[in-house]
């Protein structure tokens, strides 16, 4: 059978890690890569993973890069302290195991559970990303947002999937959508996009007919309006944030420079 390496990165993820953990018990190893966290995350994490070490924060994809580079196992599976994995999903994957991954890599959805409800429509949902992975093949990107899996070999998909708790109300999700932007905000600048007053002015309004017509927003009711409001708020944020930059000359920075700081939760 082929083994399986669990890895979460963290910072001050107390209130989440011990749940995250223990859906992956049955991993053959849980690594858990600390950011130097202010709360009770590490002495919690400790009884539920088989290595946790603490590094200074070096961007989302570098640090992700890291917790692979210290499994014993070459396949990967990375999930964040905010996630589960279902029972559903774990049966799924110890089966592909068992028999043996045809592919490098493996995408899974998330659910997202929000005000009560999981939402299941919107730029939330399905939201496949690749999660289980060889580390032979593939890697996070560097980027200090928006990372993902640079998978040059064949990528499939799975049935299962992950549930996402990533926000207790709405004053924590605009308070994340703020830092949140601000970060996307100046990767763009160091990258050399720009920004018009019309992308402000527009881009929003289309973020929010593909999130609540589009893709089905009005199905899950008053949230979800609110999910297609913010992250139609969020759309506009980016760009707003953006076109200050340009205007004023602050904020831009090289890519290394901006992942030195903790990371903002997510």
């Amino acid at each position: 059978m082929t083994k399986l390496t669990v890895t979460v990165i963290t910072y001050n993820e107390g209130p989440h890690i011990v749940e995250a953990l223990q859906s992956v018990s049955w991993a053959d190893e849980i690594i858990v890569v600390d950011s130097c966290s202010t709360d009770d995350t590490v002495e919690r994490a400790r009884p539920h993973a088989s290595r946790v070490e603490v590094r200074e924060w070096a961007g989302y994809g570098t640090q992700k890069n890291l917790a692979s580079a210290l499994a014993s196992h070459d396949w990967i599976l990375s999930i964040d302290a905010d996630e589960r994995v279902t029972p559903a999903l774990a049966e799924e994957i110890k089966a592909l195991l068992r028999a043996g991954p045809a592919a490098a890599g493996y995408e899974i959805s998330r659910v997202s559970y929000y005000l009560g409800q999981w939402i299941r429509s919107t730029d939330w949902y399905p939201d496949y990303h690749v999660r289980l992975f060889d580390r032979r093949v593939a890697r996070w990107s560097a980027h200090t947002v928006h990372e993902s899996i640079d998978c040059p070999g064949r990528v499939e998909r799975l049935r299962g999937e992950l549930q996402h708790y990533p926000y207790r109300n709405v004053s924590e999700h605009l308070a994340k959508i703020d830092r949140y932007t601000t970060q996307v905000a100046e990767q763009w600048s160091a990258e050399g996009r720009r920004s018009a007053a019309w992308q402000v002015l527009v881009y929003p309004r289309l973020a929010f007919l593909r999130n609540f017509i589009l893709r089905g927003g009005f199905r899950d009711g008053h949230t979800g309006l609110v999910v297609s409001l913010l992250n139609s708020y969020y759309v506009f944020l980016k760009y707003a944030k953006l076109f200050e930059m340009q205007r004023t000359g602050k904020g831009a920075r090289p890519a290394a420079a901006a992942g030195a700081e903790p990371p903002p939760a997510r």
